[in-house]
């Protein structure tokens, strides 16, 4: 599978992590194909402005329709999906990001200053937050939420690796995990760890994870469809007061 990011930003230089690590194996691989627009190319005045006083008055600035329509408009994107950086729209997560991953082309609209024209919100489909608070601009979520995305592209970890085990992948929260040495400044790996016994370790894996997301997320669990034997696993752990 191949993805086609588009990026619509002022600021094309803020992307330069995309450059390494998975998005960057992914990008010298071929699955991701990269490309950025910067919308100032297109304002139409003699300054060069893509931004205005709102109508109305009010604090800030607001980005204007006309160059971002235009920028939109000068590459093939029918089939795309259009998200727009937005502090009030949907909270981006890992079922989102699995969701982003299958498609063949995503394009990314970071914002700046105070805000948008309503009438740009008519190019998207998407409006995305990466949680409640507001950034200087949509740069830096949008590079967060392409990490997020890359990487669950098929083949692009690798063909042993998998993500399936990652926190919130499963709905919970991972296991804790550890490697070499067995003892390091007196703390020891779990004997179970080191038993050879499949079933008893994911037994344990399976508990450590119910254990951690109830101390730390326990909303999650309100949302998680437990088995018969994590549902028991579960209890247990409540009664002992884990929390």
């Amino acid at each position: 599978m191949q993805m086609q990011i588009d990026i619509l930003t002022l600021f094309p230089e803020m992307f330069s992590s995309l450059d390494h690590s998975i998005v960057g194996r992914a990008r010298n691989s071929g699955k991701l194909t990269v490309n950025f627009h910067n919308f100032r190319d297109f304002a139409t005045n003699k300054q060069k402005h893509v931004d205005d006083m709102p109508y109305g008055g009010g604090q800030g600035m607001l980005l204007m329709p006309q160059p971002i329509f235009d920028t939109l408009a000068s590459f093939p994107h029918q089939n795309a999906r259009i998200l727009m950086m937005d502090p009030a729209g949907r909270q981006f997560d890992q079922a989102f990001a699995e969701e982003l991953s299958k498609e063949s082309q995503i394009v990314f609209l970071c914002g700046h200053y105070e805000g948008f024209d309503e009438r740009i919100k008519t190019l998207v489909t998407d409006e995305v937050s990466l949680g409640d608070y507001v950034l200087t601009g949509g740069e830096t979520a949008a590079a967060v939420m392409i990490d997020a995305t890359v990487r669950l592209i098929p083949d692009v970890l690798g063909k042993s690796a998998s993500h399936e085990d990652d926190s919130f992948s499963s709905g919970l929260l991972e296991y804790p995990q550890y490697t070499r040495p067995e003892v390091f400044r007196g703390l020891k790996v779990p004997e179970v760890l080191m038993s050879g016994h499949h079933e008893n370790i994911r037994k344990w894996r399976l508990s450590e994870s119910l254990a951690k997301t109830l101390r730390l997320r326990p909303d999650l669990l309100a949302k998680y469809e437990l088995t018969a034997e994590e549902s028991e696993i579960l209890k247990r752990l409540e009664e002992e007061s884990v929390v």
